[in-house]
């Protein structure tokens, strides 16, 4: 699939949200495979994905990158201060399926994925603006935008402030400003849209439309999910 795409010229556009200014990187026509991408998706088996993510996840093989390794590589270093090495830790086709009120407590809220420096999480929107993006947020009760090993402490205590404070989070997938979080930023969904941006940014997928989420491949909300390491 890699050999016989042309390449479409990228555009590069560099966000810095909130007070913490951290990196989001969107790259738009990267890979110029998006049809081929979906055909792969939607013929993928799938398995709930466990842990916090409210959906199916199907392995993804990040083969079509390669030949964007030049660039995503220069992204790492002049944007994350990443050296020359660059590995691909996980690649999933991922499927948003939970219906609101299937939803845990903590799936209610913006997250991070991972608490270290290294780690970079990489969106591949497939679908257009309706499927819904990527938000970013600032936690109220400590001024977080990112959560950090030497923060997570203290936010997973102020967590546990708000639910005294407010009760459980409200049956839905969190979108915009609340008692808890104020949204920071955010990146609309499409086709062969990627984003890059470390771990531990607080976000959420925005899902305008839970009652139009599937599990069928061909229906549903499908993204290919990413992390990337550094050094």
């Amino acid at each position: 699939m890699t050999q016989a795409t042309q390449l479409p010229e990228a555009q590069i556009t560099l966000h810095r949200f909130g007070q913490e200014r951290e990196p989001v990187v969107q790259i738009d026509g990267f890979s110029g495979q998006v049809d081929a991408l979906l055909e792969r998706g939607r013929a993928a088996d799938y398995a709930p994905a466990g842990a916090h993510y409210p959906g199916l996840r199907a392995p993804a093989t990040p083969d079509y990158l390669v030949p964007r390794n030049p660039l995503l590589a220069e992204v790492m270093r002049r944007v994350f201060g990443f050296g020359q090495s660059l590995r691909c830790e996980a690649a999933a086709f991922s499927l948003v399926t939970l219906a609101p009120e299937g939803l845990s407590p903590s799936q209610r809220l913006p997250h991070y994925d991972d608490t270290g420096p290294g780690i970079i999480a990489v969106m591949h929107y497939l679908l257009g603006p309706g499927s819904g993006g990527t938000a970013f947020y600032r936690h109220r009760r400590t001024g977080f935008e990112t959560v950090t090993l030497d923060r997570s402490p203290a936010y997973h205590a102020a967590l546990a402030a708000d639910d005294r404070a407010y009760g459980a989070p409200p049956a839905g997938y969190h979108y915009g400003d609340s008692d808890r979080y104020e949204m920071i930023g955010e990146i609309e969904a499409k086709p062969d849209r990627l984003i890059l941006y470390r771990g531990r940014l607080l976000h959420s997928g925005v899902i305008p439309e839970p009652d139009k989420l599937s599990v069928d491949p061909v229906k549903g909300r499908l993204t290919i999910n990413m992390f990337l390491e550094g050094a």
